[in-house]
């Protein structure tokens, strides 16, 4: 009976008097605390060791794919099975903890259309382990892969995916700051995925302001983060506008035969670019919309996410693609 009484709902006045009665027995009086272990954060310093962390001995470099300013990119395996890919630093380019900032952003964003971070080596030389795309960055795809021979039906869901995650880099009060379809990645059946997470920032107060010499690319980038480094999640929607112009030209550089100079010259003066050869005017529409000179007045990626994903029954159920056509 006294085992029986042990596991039913009483009242706290009676486990005292059950208490003091038994404490020779089952039950004793709680003179400390149960000890409670440290819980496991997603989001350490970069000076500690946490879940993320593996050993170098576990990765294997098989293939290099990239060769940036401050590093490169390869492919390898984890554990003998699995593929990843593996971006890298190069001694004495920037600090480790610059480096490993983008890993703790990574480590916050988990999303099916982001690049998962799968681990990282914090010591010299460091790593930074990724899931790895199979048809590389979405610019190399469209100029140089099976990309060239995308319509616009294929060219519009990849667009919709790119909007789906930055909608939830919206969501979560985030921006990219550089993007463009050189940080997309691909991968099998056109799954498009966000990646390169190093000038990404949480914001405050809808707006973050860059240092003083920090640089963007241009074309990219909205005017008022070109001119006075305010960025916002609207100056993201700027960038996916020039990025939709990327993919219905397979990659053409966008504003061609202008420099940067001119650029910034002729946006502040209310240039925005034509509509693309076999663009449907509908959704070089949505691109002049992400352009709008006020930023308030920018979709949001939410808008765009939903618009792209209904844009051949809502907006352009009568297409038929040409010959010579998207």
């Amino acid at each position: 009976m006294m085992r029986l009484l042990l596991f039913c709902p009483l009242p706290l006045r009676f486990w005292g008097l059950l208490l003091q009665e038994r404490a020779a027995g089952l039950c004793c009086r709680l003179a400390v605390p149960c000890p409670k272990g440290m819980p496991k954060l997603a989001d350490l310093s970069v000076k500690t060791k946490d879940v993320w962390e593996i050993p170098r001995e576990s990765l294997q470099l098989i293939k290099k794919l990239g060769n940036g300013q401050f590093g490169e990119v390869w492919m390898g395996t984890w554990n003998g099975t699995t593929k990843v890919a593996v971006k890298t630093l190069k001694p004495g380019t920037m600090s480790p903890e610059a480096f490993l900032e983008e890993a703790q952003i990574m480590k916050r964003l988990r999303h099916d259309k982001l690049v998962q971070l799968y681990a990282v080596v914090s010591e010299e030389p460091i790593y930074i382990v990724t899931e790895f795309m199979t048809q590389g960055s979405l610019l190399d795809f469209l100029k140089d892969g099976d990309g060239r021979f995308l319509k616009l039906p294929q060219l519009v869901d990849m667009a919709a995916q790119i909007a789906a995650g930055m909608a939830y880099i919206e969501r979560m009060n985030y921006i990219h700051r550089d993007l463009r379809a050189a940080n997309i990645l691909v991968g099998d059946n056109l799954v498009c995925k966000i990646a390169d997470f190093g000038l990404a920032r949480l914001i405050e107060d809808n707006e973050y302001t860059a240092r003083q010499g920090a640089k963007f690319p241009i074309k990219w980038t909205a005017p008022e983060a070109a001119l006075y480094g305010k960025f916002t999640i609207k100056s993201d929607v700027w960038s996916f506008g020039i990025l939709l112009t990327e993919l219905v030209t397979k990659g053409r550089v966008p504003y061609p035969g202008m420099n940067n100079r001119e650029v910034l010259e002729q946006v502040e003066r209310g240039y925005r670019m034509p509509c693309p050869g076999n663009c449907p005017p509908s959704l070089h529409d949505l691109m002049v919309q992400c352009w709008r000179k006020e930023p308030e007045e920018r979709h949001t990626f939410e808008y765009l996410q939903s618009f792209l994903e209904d844009y051949f029954t809502a907006t352009e159920p009568q297409y038929q693609p040409g010959d010579n056509q998207l």
